[in-house]
């Protein structure tokens, strides 16, 4: 594919590469993570500075693919707002860019999850709406961990293949999956979890999620930990700084 390419998009990250330009992480619904050249983009008379905005979809025009077909960086033609989005209120800004950081962490570039990015694009919205926070960060974390392929069967013990028992009580290991465990959800849950990630639809994941975020919370995350590596997540970092400072001030 030579030509210019059109891709619906949202800003990632992004950081300096000149006195004028900037280099951009993208995540695309066709292909999934790209990183463009968005040349003079820091002037204030772009046409792409007010555009290249976290959590606004975009629709990105993007030069030929370089002879090398092996660059990562494409060139940034040119950028659309494409509407429909609300914007984040403040307090919602940090788990918005917790989504982004677990995506720039977990998803390799050139990889496309058309799934994955509707349900980014959705989870956004119920960020937006004053929806349940927790519930929409579970149900993502639970599909991005599918969608990356490091997610079990959740409707079956992931050592014995058997078929959860509904009464019993469960909980999710990164290396042994799915265990007996007094404190987690029980079966039932697990099972309407694993339907709801076949359904597909993101709305219908947050709804199964719900009755379960606060005991998911903790197995999830340290799966999370477990593929993320050493590497903490800075967004998580800033948020309990910020925390524990309006602690400070409120005591």
């Amino acid at each position: 594919m030579r030509a210019g390419t059109s891709l619906l998009a949202y800003v990632l990250h992004h950081y300096d590469w000149s006195e004028t330009s900037l280099i951009v992480e993208l995540f695309t619904r066709q292909q999934g993570r790209v990183v463009v050249a968005a040349r003079g983009a820091k002037r204030p008379t772009s046409q792409l500075r007010p555009v290249l905005l976290p959590f606004q979809p975009l629709l990105a025009h993007l030069g030929r693919v370089p002879a090398d077909e092996q660059a990562e960086v494409r060139a940034l033609r040119s950028a659309e707002w494409v509407g429909g989005a609300p914007l984040l209120a403040a307090a919602a800004m940090f788990p918005g860019f917790y989504l982004n950081e677990l995506l720039l962490k977990l998803l390799a570039r050139q990889d496309p999850h058309p799934a994955l990015f509707d349900a980014y694009a959705d989870t956004l919205g119920a960020l937006a709406s004053a929806d349940d926070e927790a519930a929409a960060l579970r149900a993502f974390e639970l599909l991005l961990l599918r969608e990356t392929g490091v997610l079990p069967d959740l409707s079956q013990s992931t050592l014995t293949a058997e078929p959860l028992q509904p009464a019993a009580r469960y909980t999710l290991h990164a290396e042994a999956g799915v265990q007996p465990d007094a404190h987690g959800p029980p079966g039932t849950a697990w099972v309407a979890l694993e339907a709801a990630l076949a359904h597909g639809s993101a709305a219908a994941l947050r709804q199964a999620v719900a009755p379960h975020a606060a005991a998911l919370r903790a197995p999830l995350r340290a799966v999370l930990h477990y593929h993320l590596g050493h590497t903490p997540l800075r967004t998580r970092q800033v948020w309990q700084g910020v925390q524990q400072l309006a602690g400070t001030t409120h005591r």
